[in-house]
């Protein structure tokens, strides 16, 4: 993970420093500790030791990348949790996950006989990866989104998300959104009732739990306590690999949840007086109608760190009709194929860092270009592109410069 060193030949190491302490400037060749806020892998503050520890431990099964005789798929996407997430960050195109379905006649066929609703397009020696279905007409390809934060937003009370909602765009500013509510299966082991979605490019998930554990089970292939069963293969069946299931613990899926639960979202950039000047335009032209820039956690039960906190993430978590452009044409849960989940802004100057020096944006990391990014949003979002690009150059690139500053 990138900030971290791992020596393994010490004394090749102290050579090196030796032969180096006599350069005139050799200091530069050094670099010095992380500054807090500028990763996407530290933890909140606060934790105590036993927190500490709890967070060390998730961190590294976070990290871990399976070998076929630890359990890897038979049908996967990616070996680890970071193969979809680099440096917690946001994940790189070439590592995308394709959702899939059938839209017809109103009505949606998840296609789960035939390898759906997520495609392992990788798999095992001797076994075939999934293929798409000829008949398959809703393709979503997504990124993978940050890990950071996600222990604030599932902390913030579904009040506090529902007070945003507008379904029927009573005050007349083109905004509708709406909360995605979804039945968590049992498993999850919380009441069979509808709960505010939150997590996902269209908020599918309402707890953190079901992420990780399905996370597990559909990305890698991994069977776990609570998902003991292989994922089976469309059409070969239940398929067998090299480990006895379940080829992960509870105590390892708490672990990484708790890391999740912990991981502290990054700091603002320095706030110029043209940064401050995009943030009066944000907010002017409509964008925080739907990227709402904070919102507030409850009292968390057992980490006190996730209590009580401003949480600026930008986005209000609910559904909106994004338009024709980014539409998918897949359902999940309640949102329908043009809505998406308004993604959180936070982190977004850091983006590049972790994504080998290209910034990747959108739910599927097409563009590089906040600009397209802005034209590409249409439907509830119209009225804000227009006037963004109605706002004079100077303008515009104020608040191009805000954007980048979160």
């Amino acid at each position: 993970m990138q900030g971290r060193l791992t020596v393994t030949r010490p004394f090749m190491v102290g050579s090196v420093i030796l032969a180096l302490s006599g350069m005139a400037g050799c200091t530069a060749l050094f670099t010095g500790p992380v500054e807090e806020g500028e990763t996407f892998d530290q933890p909140l503050p606060g934790l105590t030791r036993a927190q500490q520890l709890a967070f060390a431990r998730g961190d590294e099964a976070f990290e871990k990348a399976f070998s076929v005789k630890e359990g890897l798929g038979p049908i996967f996407n990616q070996p680890s949790c970071e193969g979809c997430h680099a440096g917690d960050g946001r994940g790189h195109p070439r590592t995308n996950l394709i959702r899939f379905g059938r839209n017809a006649g109103g009505v949606f066929d998840r296609l789960d006989t035939e390898g759906g609703p997520q495609l392992q397009e990788r798999a095992i020696p001797g076994v075939a990866p999934e293929t798409l279905p000829a008949h398959a007409n809703a393709i979503s390809v997504r990124s993978g989104p940050p890990a950071f934060g996600l222990g604030l937003v599932e902390a913030i009370p579904d009040a506090v998300i529902l007070a945003g909602t507008d379904p029927n765009d009573a005050n007349g500013d083109g905004i509708s959104g709406r909360p995605n509510m979804v039945v968590p299966p049992d498993w999850v082991g919380v009441p069979q009732t509808p709960s505010v979605g939150r997590f996902g490019r269209k908020a599918g998930v309402a707890f953190l739990f079901q992420q990780v554990a399905n996370a597990y089970h559909q990305d890698m292939g991994i069977t776990s306590d609570v998902l003991p069963n292989e994922n089976p293969h469309p059409v070969n069946g239940t398929l067998g690999d090299d480990a006895p299931d379940p080829e992960v613990s509870r105590a390892t899926i708490d672990d990484v949840l708790f890391y999740l639960r912990t991981l502290a979202p990054p700091k603002r950039g320095p706030v110029t007086p043209e940064v401050k000047r995009g943030e009066q335009l944000f907010q002017q032209i409509g964008c925080a109608s739907c990227h709402t820039p904070s919102m507030k956690t409850g009292t968390h039960p057992t980490i006190a760190a996730l209590s009580q906190v401003d949480v600026p993430l930008y986005s209000d978590l609910l559904l909106h009709d994004m338009g024709p452009d980014l539409a998918d044409n897949f359902v999940e849960g309640e949102a329908g194929g043009t809505e998406w989940r308004t993604a959180p802004l936070w982190g977004l100057r850091l983006v590049g860092d972790h994504l080998g020096g290209t910034h990747f944006y959108l739910h599927d990391g097409r563009t590089s270009d906040v600009r397209e990014v802005i034209q590409s949003h249409g439907g509830e979002a119209a009225q804000a592109r227009t006037r963004f690009f109605g706002l004079s150059k100077q303008d515009q690139d104020a608040l191009v410069m805000f954007l980048l500053s979160l």
